[in-house]
């Protein structure tokens, strides 16, 4: 098809099929077009696959609202471009994803991973064992049962127990257990092949066979019993169960039909039990429950605002909310639309992109580049001030990463984002991403020197400054002077590193492979904390005594390490210092009731770090 073809499906108020892209953009100018273009707003059953579709939306929106002087000349300004680009959406049966709704995954990216789901080699080779060689244990227990361990020539029986065994092991060798000489069913095997051949049981494989009926009877009991029925029926049931692959095939037919573009507002009917119609087309048993790891992928793209999202666990890290930070940016920024069907065409046009996923894809420079399309211009009147929207933007994400993510710092994926709309809400200070120091010359960054400076005139006296040692005057000394020569010495030596020197001719250089030494550097910085709060105006819902809980149960619980324990009590220590007088005497008295509580392991791996908090808080009363 030409690239000027516009694909349309034959439907009631749609355009013709097949108009190239100056015959549909002359069509939305029609009266029908218009009616066509503001049911579309209304139902949000569309798709703006690039920034562009959405162009004659706003188009609709702006005549529906009188503006027709501004409708006139967004469509002079782009009418020279309509044989080349589509300015149209495209019609889609679900529809467009709310202006509050973000997701972890979308369906194409689901139905990637559940493709790539094949036979897993150990459930297969279950399965095989199950169906194949317990059956025919079982036939060489019975016959040795009704033959007995006498000497002689075997019955033709024997012989065509063999013959067979070698038949099923040429066909079916995902199991091998068969093959250990040491088993039980081998001892059989091989106690048979001597009858066979005529030759009498040595006394040595005369006791291993007896010892091998006797153990697989107690273990079993006889074939044809009732406890040996139930046991092989119950496995016959777990064999006959379908394999998670051919579920994953099933659910991945019932995801084909969707947009591979957005996420899910309603995984329930993908994620539903096998259904009739179904069966009779997979061969799967009807009513077959879909396994929880099939439910949980096709659950990651489910589409919700970001509170949901997090309740249900469904962005289980700082990184995953950096990865979504994309998304929260367009929905937030839509927020600022007083009309509701302009702020998700808003949130539709900021979503919109060309091409593959990849995280943070979002930057100042795109968002610039969207709010300068004419069609964006057109309706910005109805838009909230762009810097406050930014800067209110910013504290959601902000606020998003304490409060859901209490015991972590922050990763440099939703710092990148923190950055990128503090300088669209003209911020002054930056967000300082790791590494925090020049890798070859190892003084600290500038953006590190500034975090660490937000951070002396927040935390002075308290708690914070205590617990660490700091003397953030001297911090504030060689902030003010920008010496990052200077502060990456006294990283060194509060790492103990004070001997550490850099490449030939330098001083003073924060090694950035240094593990302790970078540690030194995230406690003065607090990992942009001090700057969220100062700078962006972030205070956590539930108050910080609340995400203070959160840190302590983050560095206390079973999942922690002795990395995650030291970052989760830096986090404590800066949330407890912004606790007032009370709050904090409060948390102290639970912190010292839960640390009673706990296990053995993990009360050891916080005793110090608990002896050094009391210092610190008896120290700063």
């Amino acid at each position: 098809m030409d690239k000027n073809t516009a694909t349309q499906l034959p439907a009631p108020g749609l355009p013709a099929p097949g108009l190239s892209t100056t015959g549909l953009f002359d069509h939305c100018l029609t009266d029908e077009g218009l009616a066509w273009l503001w049911a579309l707003l209304d139902s949000g059953r569309y798709e703006v696959r690039a920034p562009e579709e959405a162009a004659l939306l706003c188009f609709a929106w702006l005549v529906r609202a009188g503006e027709t002087g501004a409708a006139a000349a967004l469509v002079e300004e782009i009418r020279p471009f309509a044989g080349e680009v589509r300015f149209a959406p495209h019609p889609a049966d679900q529809p467009v994803p709310g202006a509050d709704d973000v997701h972890v995954r979308t369906v194409g990216e689901v139905a990637a991973a559940l493709a790539r789901r094949g036979p897993r080699p150990g459930i297969e080779a279950q399965h095989e064992a199950l169906t194949v060689w317990r059956p025919f244990e079982d036939e060489l227990l019975d016959h040795w049962l009704r033959a007995g361990a006498a000497t002689g020539q075997d019955s033709g029986e024997g012989a065509a127990l063999l013959a067979r065994y070698r038949r099923l092991a040429a066909a079916h060798t995902r199991c091998t257990k068969h093959l250990d000489p040491k088993s039980n069913p081998a001892v059989l095997r091989r106690a048979l092949e001597e009858r066979v051949a005529g030759r009498e049981l040595t006394p040595r494989l005369a006791g291993l066979l007896r010892h091998a009926v006797a153990s697989m009877v107690a273990r079993r009991g006889r074939p044809g019993s009732p406890e040996h029925t139930r046991l092989r029926r119950d496995q016959a049931r777990q064999a006959d169960r379908p394999a998670h692959h051919d579920l994953a095939a099933l659910v991945l037919r019932r995801l084909a039909p969707l947009d591979a573009s957005r996420g899910l507002a309603d995984v329930g009917p993908l994620i539903g039990p096998v259904t009739a119609e179904e069966a009779g087309e997979s061969g799967l048993p009807a009513g077959t429950v879909v396994p929880a790891s099939v439910r949980a992928a096709v659950t990651a793209a489910r589409s919700a605002p970001l509170d949901t999202l997090l309740e249900h666990g469904l962005i289980p890290s700082a990184e995953v909310l950096g990865e979504v930070a994309e998304q929260l940016v367009a929905a937030h920024t839509a927020r600022g639309y007083a009309d509701a069907s302009l702020r998700t065409l808003m949130a539709a046009t900021y979503r919109a992109r060309r091409g593959r996923r990849y995280p943070l894809w979002w930057t100042p420079e795109h968002h610039e580049r969207i709010t300068g399309l004419p069609w964006v211009r057109a309706v910005a009147p109805w838009a909230a001030d762009p810097v406050e929207q930014a800067r209110s933007t910013l504290r959601m994400l902000g606020e998003a990463c304490v409060r859901a993510f209490p015991g972590a710092g922050l990763p440099n994926l939703p710092v990148r984002a923190l950055s990128g709309l503090a300088r669209l809400a003209e911020v002054p200070v930056p967000f300082a991403a790791e590494p925090l120091a020049d890798p070859y010359g190892g003084t600290a960054d500038p953006a590190a020197l500034a975090a660490a400076r937000t951070a002396a005139g927040l935390l002075r006296g308290t708690v914070y400054e205590r617990y660490h040692g700091i003397d953030y005057a001297a911090v504030r000394g060689l902030t003010d002077a920008q010496d990052g020569a200077g502060f990456a010495r006294l990283c060194a030596e509060r790492a103990g590193r004070a001997g550490v020197t850099g490449l030939p001719g330098r001083t003073g250089p924060l090694p950035v492979s240094d593990a302790a030494v970078v540690e030194q550097a995230r406690i003065l910085t607090t990992s942009n904390l001090a700057t969220l709060v100062v700078h962006a105006g972030v205070t956590p819902r539930g108050g910080w005594d609340g995400v203070a809980r959160g840190a302590f149960a983050a560095a206390t619980g079973p999942a922690a390490t002795g990395k995650s324990t030291a970052c989760a009590w830096r986090q404590l220590l800066f949330h407890l210092a912004l606790c007032d007088a009370d709050e904090q005497a409060r948390v102290l008295t639970w912190i010292e009731a839960e640390a009673a509580r706990l296990p053995a392991r993990a009360a050891a791996r916080i005793a110090e770090r608990l002896a050094g908090l009391r210092l610190a808080a008896a120290a700063v009363r």
